[in-house]
């Protein structure tokens, strides 16, 4: 948060010593948010606290419950700035496993860790990029946007998941263009 606070200082034009600087920054400040932890309600407290410190934007950890994303977007409406909800594919049972039990912040709901383990592992990859579908369209009907996390370097997955953004959000574009929404 002290970061948060210099640099949006800089910003106003005021410099670490407390002079005025000869233009002020333009810096666009982002922020983590970790939804998954026991103390929900402590955690969207310690967010306001960054956001008023002078956060543009909050990137949340990757989020696998549909459930949590409405929680989170009903909790931070009123925060005035941009939340940006990581989406992650899934690779296999083991990636899924390894991320629920041994990445601290991330949480994976039973029924998806299940439909991994139930995937052939040459399947896996599919049901895992089916599974950020659903998660990217549950995260567009909740926020203005999201961030694609690569797995393993696996770019073409990503790809994947972006044209299918685009595909879902250029009617929608040429719909506003049009005066439509």
């Amino acid at each position: 948060m002290d970061l948060t606070k210099m640099v949006r200082k800089l910003n106003d034009g005021v410099g670490f010593s407390g002079k005025p600087l000869q233009r002020p920054a333009q810096f666009v400040i982002g922020t983590a948010f970790n939804p998954h932890v026991h103390n929900f309600a402590k955690a969207v407290d310690r967010l306001r606290r960054k956001v008023e410190a002078g956060a543009d934007f909050v990137m949340t950890q990757p989020v696998y419950d549909p459930a949590l994303m409405e929680r989170i977007a009903d909790v931070t409406q009123d925060l005035g700035v941009p939340i940006l909800i990581g989406i992650m594919p899934l690779t296999s049972a083991r990636n899924a496993e390894f991320i629920h039990h041994q990445v601290p912040g991330i949480s994976i709901p039973a029924d998806i860790l299940s439909r991994m383990r139930e995937a052939a592992p040459e399947e896996a990859q599919e049901v895992g990029v089916e599974i950020a579908k659903s998660l990217v369209d549950r995260a567009l009907s909740c926020y203005r946007g999201i961030y694609l996390v690569t797995p393993f370097l696996k770019y073409d997955i990503t790809a994947r998941l972006t044209a299918y953004i685009r595909e879902l959000t250029v009617p929608a574009v040429a719909s506003a263009a049009r005066g439509g929404l």
